[in-house]
């Protein structure tokens, strides 16, 4: 579920975090970057949660349609099938994921009222209207049920309540409408734990993530050794803590992670310098891990392998 690039993120965010916080030690760093990952997959659950709420209004609205003296053509041709659909179904009956929301307590979070809000703004869309109206076959369902995931992205309530319980949300909201659109494409099917299977894989997660995470905590002394005779006149102590944590982590891959080309490392902090750093630090960074690659190429530092050869 989680890329390199959301796990980069969040193992730079846990070193900000620890180097901010004199009480956590190397174990408890690790905990919490953990917990970070455990709040991505909670988080694709409550977007799960969220689109099962919504839809569930349209029972509710098929009733109301039913209880009008002079209905309309769109009143009499309702049904509730933004609701009633099979994959919709086969969500809001998986005893595993009904168990997951009740464990993480988000019919506690959002009040109804809000969901039935979402709804019935929803219906004021032209595209749902006609969706409404017309006969439609399981690819035109699942494509109004993107169509309503991304109106829920655009609504201020929606991003109100996702904000006040997912600080992760801005990191992880790419990969998190990319699962959700994977799910509802291979639901309904016979695997009860077919949600489990969303869980951030352990080769990113943990062969890559804490591993870098370790690596850039163990190694700290070190890395700043290489990266001190680099900065010309730049003081260590004035460079700022993100850079110097991304210049770490970037060192780390260069030289520990054989996997990754060289090129997809140094562009890939450059881009989390531009999102998550100061306006000058795109090129701060990309200057000084060009020249610190440059060092450790010559010093034989860096050795790739597989995947990690095809910039050389």
């Amino acid at each position: 579920m989680l890329s390199r690039r959301n796990v980069r993120v969040k193992v730079m965010q846990v070193l900000y975090t620890q180097s901010r916080d004199e009480t956590l030690d190397r174990e408890s760093t690790i905990r919490e970057y953990w917990k970070k990952i455990e709040e991505s997959f909670n988080l694709l659950l409550f977007s799960l949660y969220v689109l099962i709420e919504v839809t569930r209004t349209a029972m509710e609205d098929q009733d109301k349609r039913k209880s009008k003296h002079l209905p309309t053509e769109l009143d009499k041709k309702f049904t509730p099938k933004l609701w009633t659909n099979s994959m919709i179904q086969a969500l809001a009956t998986n005893k595993l994921l009904n168990r997951k929301f009740e464990k993480l307590e988000f019919a506690g979070i959002v009040d109804k009222d809000h969901f039935r809000n979402i709804y019935y703004e929803f219906l004021k869309e032209e595209p749902y209207q006609q969706f409404i109206l017309n006969e439609t076959s399981h690819d035109e369902n699942l494509e109004m049920l993107l169509e309503l995931f991304r109106f829920c992205r655009k609504s201020e309530l929606f991003n109100e309540i996702i904000e006040d319980h997912f600080a992760n949300w801005e990191d992880d909201k790419s990969i998190i409408i990319g699962t959700i659109k994977k799910v509802l494409k291979e639901v309904p099917n016979d695997r009860p734990d077919y949600i489990n299977e969303h869980y951030p894989a352990r080769d990113t997660t943990e062969e890559y993530g804490e591993f870098l995470l370790k690596r850039t905590l163990d190694e700290d002394n070190l890395l700043l050794g290489h990266i001190e005779p680099v900065l010309q006149n730049w003081d260590a102590e004035r460079v700022a803590v993100l850079d110097m944590i991304m210049l770490k982590m970037a060192l780390c891959e260069f030289m520990y992670c054989p996997t990754i080309p060289t090129k997809v490392t140094l562009n890939e902090y450059v881009e989390l310098a531009k999102t998550y750093s100061t306006s000058k630090s795109k090129e701060f960074i990309n200057g000084i891990l060009d020249r610190l690659l440059q060092e450790l190429i010559s010093k034989g530092k860096v050795v790739k392998e597989g995947r990690g050869l095809i910039d050389e």
